[in-house]
This record gives structure tokens, sequence and C-alpha cells, in this order.
């Protein structure tokens, strides 16, 4: 078992990544406080509750412990204000109280929304974050949680960290290929922003990436984790630093917005970003060929590098205004100086962000 701290002080926790830790869940949720005096819930959905809701659920009452669970539909619909309702019922109707914790059983939806509903109920809860996708080891650190409104995504939110990420990998083995590669444009992410050694690494091994080589995932995960570790250590409410973790998110959050949050996976979404910050970066001034280097190894990992046509650039213009980082009239990006290097950019030109819009179309 590999394991990681993140350093918060007095709300530091452990992100344990190992095969088999499912069943272990018990004892690691004894050893980090939480009670068997009060329910758990687990909150999951639709593709993930067939594979490990009924075995976590009979492995927990074994221990003595409560449970209650509640599914909900898989992908981004459901990081909506009337499925939190929905949890928030649900944990009312399963007598959960302030010494309860709520359990996200799944991916980065999953975390998201079963976070907000712990930061919320009763004004704050216990949670567990328990990732079954490789993007979810980005989403599940930190403590960021949200769902998302008709015009923006992660609008209504919290700063809410876990007591603990319990990461199985052997709840991987079951990923379809495209949500296998969506996952890895994250674990990329973080060496293009921290790691030009991690970011050739992930080139090098694309291949025993993508067929889920155990140790190579395992080595991949530990790194990607630990990098968003220490920058979550030092900036916890995103007031510097932490903003670097959105590398290629201003772009990527827009198609979502604009493809309705189902054409596109977060990842892939966020490789077409990546690929845009690229290019942004190359105009601002950072040496030629950062481009055509980080389009390479986007594609090693078999993702998205270019702007389908009926992603209109006015309609994607519009959706980056409501982004969270759009301050006071200027455009917000983080920007590539080189592979392994970024910077936070708070005045980039709308003309620059609108060329490369364009390029992106024509994957130039």
């Amino acid at each position: 078992m590999r394991k990681l701290t993140v350093q918060l002080g007095e709300r530091s926790y452990p992100i344990l990544i190992g095969s088999g830790l499912l069943a272990q869940a018990p004892q690691f949720f004894e050893q980090y406080g939480l009670t068997k005096k009060s329910p758990l819930m687990i909150i999951t959905d639709e593709n993930v509750a067939p594979k490990y809701l009924a075995a976590l659920e009979q492995t927990l009452r074994s221990a003595g412990y409560a449970v209650v669970s509640a599914v909900v539909p898989a992908g981004e619909t459901s990081k909506s204000l009337a499925v939190y309702q929905d949890m928030m019922t649900a944990a009312i109707e399963g007598k959960l109280d302030r010494s309860s914790a709520i359990l996200a059983l799944g991916g980065g939806v999953v975390g998201d929304l079963a976070g907000f509903v712990a930061a919320t109920y009763m004004r704050g809860v216990k949670f567990v974050q328990i990732p079954t996708t490789i993007l979810a080891h980005d989403s599940s650190v930190g403590g960021k949680v949200a769902v998302n409104h008709p015009l923006a995504k992660n609008m209504i939110g919290a700063f809410h960290q876990p007591e603990l990420v319990l990461y199985d990998v052997d709840t991987l083995q079951s990923l379809p290929p495209r949500d296998v590669s969506a996952g890895l444009s994250e674990m990329l992410k973080h060496g293009l922003i921290r790691d030009e050694a991690f970011a050739h690494w992930c080139e090098e091994h694309a291949e025993a990436l993508l067929a889920l080589d155990p140790d190579t995932l395992g080595y991949g995960l530990e790194r990607g984790c630990s990098i968003k570790a220490e920058i979550v250590s030092n900036d916890e409410r995103e007031n510097g630093e932490r903003a670097l973790l959105n590398l290629g998110h201003t772009i990527g959050h827009a198609i979502e917005a604009i493809a309705g949050y189902g054409e596109f996976l977060h990842g892939e979404a966020i490789s077409i970003g990546m690929a845009g910050s690229a290019l942004l970066g190359e105009k601002l001034g950072a040496p030629a060929g950062l481009y055509d280097e980080t389009v390479r190894m986007l594609r090693a990992l078999r993702l998205p590098v270019t702007l389908p046509e009926h992603l209109g650039t006015d309609a994607l213009m519009e959706a980056m205004m409501h982004d969270k980082k759009f301050r006071e009239g200027h455009m917000v990006f983080i920007v590539p100086d080189r592979i392994g290097a970024a910077r936070i950019v708070k005045d980039v030109p709308v003309t620059a962000v609108r060329e490369v819009i364009e390029l992106l179309r024509k994957g130039e």
C-alpha cells in the first residue's frame, strides 16, 4: 500500500493507494475516527453500484457500522441542485446525525456531489473519498466539492476536506478505455504544471498506463496525488498557487457547458483545454514547440486536442465569461511557460483567447 498525507494541520488526512483496500475499509474507518454509533451514508452511481456497493455495505455492517445508501444517475447531470436535494432527503430519512459520515463511492461526479452534501448537512459532517476512476485521483484530493449551475460548472460549492482518501486500484480494472484515457489527462496535467520528468514519464509509459498495468498505474497515481497534495497543503483555499491545478480548465469547462455535460468526458475537455493553454503560452512568450510537445503527450494517451466545428467560438467565449476565473473584466488563465512549469496570468487579452479557440478548431 502507498500512503501520502495532505498536510493541513489539524485537518491533515491520508491518501491510501493499493489493492484490496475496500475489503479493509472498516479498519481504516476505525483508525481515522469514524464512529459506529451513527449511521454512515454511501453515495454512489448506477454504474458503480452493481460492482461494489453490496460488498462494501456487507463489509461495513459485518464490522458493526449502520449503513444507508443512495444511488444517483451516472454522469455530470447528477451534479445538480435537484439531485443534491434528493441526497439531503435520503440523509434525513436515514437519520444521519452530526457524528455521521458520507462515503463517496465513485468517480469525480459522485465525489463532488457527496462532498457538497457532507459540507452542508447539519452545517458539515465527515466524509470519505473512495474513488473508483483514474480521473478521481485528482478530484478526490483537496476538498473542493460542488454542484453545477446550468450557466457554469462548479459554481455552487465549498471547501470541505475528507477524513481520508481510500483508493482501491482494483476498481480501475473495469473502466472502459475512454474513461482510462480521460483519467490520465489529469495525471499528465500534474506533470505539465509542476514536474517535467513526470510529464515525460507519462508519455513514455502511455501504453502501460492505458493497459492499466498495476505497478505503472500505482506509481502514476502516487506521483499525481503527491503533486496535488503538495500544492493543496501550501494553498488550501486557492488564494495563490492552487489555481495552477486549473490548467486547461477555463476552456475545458466552457466546452463541457456548451456541449451539455455529455459529449465530452471531463478529462477529454481538459485535454483540449491544455492544448489551448499551450497555444496561449506560445502567444505570451513561451518557447516555440511547447504546443507541439504538449499535443504529442496528449495524443500518446489517446486524448482529443481539437475542437469540433459545432462548438461555436462566440458560445465558448460567453461560457468562459461565467467561469470563476473571470475577474474584473479580465480573463484569468493558467499558462505554461514550458513543460513542468506554469503560471497564473490575470489579464489575458480576449482577442488572444479568441485566436486560440479558432486555432484549436483547425488543429494548428
